[in-house]
């Protein structure tokens, strides 16, 4: 299914639905691929689909959650290693980096639920920032991903595009 952003929506409905639509390419961008496939470092960086999935779901919980003061079950970060987040360990299945960004996705849409746009967190580097700017920045975030993982489905299979075709 293709999730629209609606025309005459609120601004907070307006952000969610867009954050939404990224978030599902992000995984549409999955599909139909092997674990070879999802974990193939296509990069000189090693960038792969599925380390970027295991990135998006460790960033929802941090700016949504860290900010504004939610628990979050343990997250890829490491001080000694910027990547951390992004690689995805060979005792993680795909099912788990899955269910991980799932479970991401979930606790922050019930942070984006209860709170107002102008409600205040403090971010992790210790300035504070609104539910508002979070959203912005979340919306940039996951689009700027969607954008790597489909480069990187191509050079898998040649499969591109922002949605799928089919299913409305």
């Amino acid at each position: 299914m293709r999730r629209t952003v609606p025309y005459t929506a609120d601004e907070k409905t307006t952000l969610h639905a867009a954050l939404d639509r990224h978030r599902d390419v992000a995984l549409w961008k999955l599909d139909g691929l092997d674990d070879e496939q999802l974990r193939r470092p296509l990069l000189p960086s090693g960038s792969n689909l599925l380390g970027l999935v295991k990135h998006l779901g460790a960033v929802e919980y941090g700016w949504f959650c860290h900010t504004f003061g939610r628990e979050t079950e343990p997250l890829p970060f490491d001080d000694d290693d910027p990547d951390a987040d992004l690689r995805v360990d060979a005792n993680e299945t795909t099912a788990d980096v899955l269910a991980f960004y799932g479970r991401a996705r979930s606790a922050a849409d019930a942070v984006i639920a209860e709170l107002p746009l102008e409600h205040t967190g403090r971010a992790w580097f210790g300035d504070d920032v609104t539910l508002r700017w979070v959203l912005v920045h979340m919306l940039e975030e996951t689009a700027r991903h969607a954008g790597h993982l489909d480069i990187l489905r191509e050079l898998v299979d040649g499969a591109t595009g922002d949605h799928p075709t089919t299913g409305g």
